[in-house]
């Protein structure tokens, strides 16, 4: 259990010193969480908005006087060692001396990686929430982790961490997982954008990019590219099949096609409508023994199984990931192999030469999973590359955008980090 680590850790005055890059909604509600918490604090909040952090902090309950804003990480540490709490649009003050791990809670790719990479070169474990960032170069990332002695790991709460929840358990005991996903919460519509979800974005109190990337799908591409490369699973097909789903469905629907399924293969990827916001695994076994006992125990008549869990719950549970982390030196989910799925990159609309390609969730590229084979082979854009690339070649609306279409931001570090990945990755 945690909790007596956490809470014998309190009581001694060794309560962990959280850095976090991001204070919007997810980023919010950590330092919330963190705040009635034995053995945690958020002891640096950075965010681009002034006086975003300190507002966050005074909503977590921290009285405003033990708040120092400053972007100067000299005044951050002394403020830090004097039991202070710091708010600031400097994100370098969430990896200084006394921070003992460094969240990255933004959503912007290239935020994302600025943030993993020089953490990581601070040793600070870095708990990825960021997980567009992640399907990009979450594999360099986890070397470099690994080499400098910290942990690298996207979180509990998010839909990959729960997902591995469960692919864990059923792999541990020896079950064959044939697929694994997640539920999406609002109908696909690739064309959203900002302005067309302005209104349910307002009556939702979300960011509107945040909403739009969620309608359009690139936040579902995104999470299950994580996951299917932290696991070596695929996309049955480009961008999943997507049905219509109950949990009483799952384990009839995600399986082979011989069997009554929607699947061409296994160890793949899925999603579903209809049973957000929960998580699944399909598993099956063969031993005549334990076919009987799941049986019996009302999972189904077989031969395949679900494992179901109804919720996640965002960044309230990276708690659970950065006491792991920075306690135990546990990873709730990360890339330890060759990537085995890509996320890419879609025209929402006809894109022609000259073009800026926006942020995700904007008004220009969605995302879009494939294999990580596929996506080599036909040059297709990571879609964490695409934000603040230009456009040479014109590209029609729901076609991909490949590396020969644009030219990239070669002022972003996630740019060079990913060619770095993938000359390591070359065999």
């Amino acid at each position: 259990m945690l909790q007596p680590l956490l809470k014998a850790r309190h009581e001694k005055g060794e309560i962990l010193r959280i850095g976090l890059v991001g204070a919007g909604q997810m980023g919010e509600g950590l330092v919330a969480q963190m705040e009635i918490m034995y053995g945690m604090r958020g002891f640096v909040v950075a965010d681009v908005v002034a006086g975003r952090a300190r507002e966050v902090l005074v909503s977590a309950g921290v009285e405003p006087s033990d708040i120092v804003e400053t972007d100067d990480t000299e005044v951050a540490a002394r403020a830090i060692d004097s039991g202070k709490r710091v708010a600031s649009t400097n994100p370098a003050t969430s990896w200084i001396e006394p921070i003992d791990v460094t969240v990255e809670a933004t959503g912007v790719p290239e935020v994302g990686a600025q943030v993993a990479y020089r953490a990581i070169l601070a040793r600070k474990h870095v708990l990825q929430m960021n997980v567009e960032t992640d399907a990009t170069v979450g594999w360099l990332l986890r070397r470099m982790a690994n080499a400098a002695g910290v942990v690298y790991t996207l979180t509990a709460g998010d839909e990959p961490g729960s997902t591995m929840e469960l692919y864990d358990f059923a792999v541990s005991l020896g079950f064959e997982v044939i697929c694994a996903g997640k539920g999406k919460n609002n109908p696909l519509d690739r064309t959203g954008n900002p302005e067309t979800l302005a209104e349910r974005a307002r009556e939702q109190r979300m960011n509107p990019k945040m909403l739009a990337s969620f309608v359009d799908g690139t936040k579902t591409m995104v999470e299950m590219c994580s996951f299917a490369n932290a696991v070596g699973f695929v996309p049955d097909v480009p961008g999943m099949h997507g049905p219509e789903v109950t949990p009483r469905d799952i384990a009839s629907t995600y399986v082979p096609k011989e069997h009554g399924g929607i699947l061409n293969g296994t160890g793949v990827v899925e999603y579903g409508r209809g049973i957000a916001p929960g998580v699944f695994v399909v598993f099956t076994t063969d031993h005549p023994k334990l076919v009987r006992d799941l049986q019996y125990l009302s999972m189904g008549p077989g031969p395949y199984w679900a494992l179901y869990r109804p919720y996640h719950l965002t960044s309230l549970e990276t708690p659970i990931s950065i006491a792991r982390a920075a306690i135990k030196g546990e990873t709730t989910v990360a890339t330890d192999r060759p990537p085995t799925a890509e996320a890419t990159t879609i025209a929402k609309r006809n894109l022609e030469p000259g073009e800026i390609i926006d942020g995700l969730g904007g008004f220009t590229v969605y995302g879009m999973l494939e294999s990580a084979a596929t996506a080599r082979d036909g040059r297709h854009l990571p879609l964490g590359l695409a934000p603040g690339a230009t456009v040479k070649k014109a590209v029609s609306m729901g076609q991909p955008v490949t590396y020969d279409d644009i030219d990239v931001d070669e002022s972003l570090m996630i740019v060079h980090l990913r060619r770095l990945q993938d000359l390591e990755l070359v065999p």
